[in-house]
């Protein structure tokens, strides 16, 4: 093969040059705007969290205040409405020392049980109001007390067992509420209906699923009752809040499953 002219060499050796540079300046080009794009993705995503966070603060702030005013209305109704309550109690004990009408001292009767009543249906409001009562172990603990309460005058003995319960885990004021709702209900109605002398209250933690149970040795719900008020509420509360809710009923006795995810 013969020699290329030395122009002809030095022309190649140029364009490649050229060409090599040409290569380089695009690489070049590409990995500057690559570069670009990736600061202004950063800046986009710092834009994001910024305002995010800013969201957070306002949604904290409006808890807090929301919580700040469960917190008032809480000590105002134990000041005021709890005060008024337990003078309308001692007036009557006062008057019924005085009285000596059988009818009347009946009557006075009446309204120191009602003022009970309206004493223990402000506690429990005052507990649903304080925010402090929003984790598991403080409604399970609660929960219990209220039962062992409520059955202490009657024939029913009460079993509570609790299962990985993790106490801190935080548990809304909606789910706490309807819960404790649902818990009430079911207690009244094992009282009234079941003729059992065995209750046992359950509260299970899988994970994020927690469950509360109320099983008796009574009677069960007769197959030909309609469904009451009691079980349609039970059951219109666990759906608003996503929840499961059975009913296990037989000769051996009742079961009542509450379940919701934290």
């Amino acid at each position: 093969m013969k020699q290329l002219p030395d122009t002809i060499r030095l022309v190649y050796i140029i364009a490649v040059i050229l060409l090599f540079t040409f290569v380089i300046f695009i690489v070049l080009i590409v990995v500057l705007y690559n570069k670009r794009q990736l600061f202004f993705i950063q800046q986009q995503q710092l834009k994001e969290a910024e305002y995010q966070n800013q969201l957070l603060q306002k949604e904290l702030e409006k808890q807090k205040s929301v919580e700040q005013e469960r917190e008032r209305i809480s000590h105002d109704m134990h000041d005021d409405l709890g005060a008024g309550i337990s003078a309308l109690k001692l007036q009557a004990e006062f008057i019924k020392q005085k009285a000596h009408d059988g009818a009347l001292i009946s009557d006075i009767d009446e309204l120191l049980l009602t003022s009970e009543e309206m004493n223990v249906s402000m506690r429990e409001m005052l507990w649903s109001l304080n925010s402090g009562n929003d984790t598991l172990g403080n409604f399970v603990d609660y929960a219990i007390l209220y039962t062992r309460n409520f059955l202490k005058k009657t024939k029913i003995i009460l079993y509570a067992e609790s299962e990985r319960i993790i106490g801190e885990i935080p548990i809304s004021t909606e789910q706490r509420r309807n819960l404790f709702l649902c818990l009430k209900e079911a207690v009244n109605n094992a009282y009234k209906y079941s003729k059992a002398n065995h209750l046992t209250l359950s509260f299970i933690q899988k994970e994020n699923n927690f469950i509360m149970k109320l099983s008796d040795n009574g009677t069960g719900i007769p197959q030909d009752r309609p469904e009451g008020n009691g079980l349609r509420n039970m059951k219109r509360r666990m759906l608003e809040m996503d929840g499961e809710f059975e009913v296990v009923s037989g000769d051996s006795g009742t079961l009542l499953l509450f379940k919701i995810r934290l």
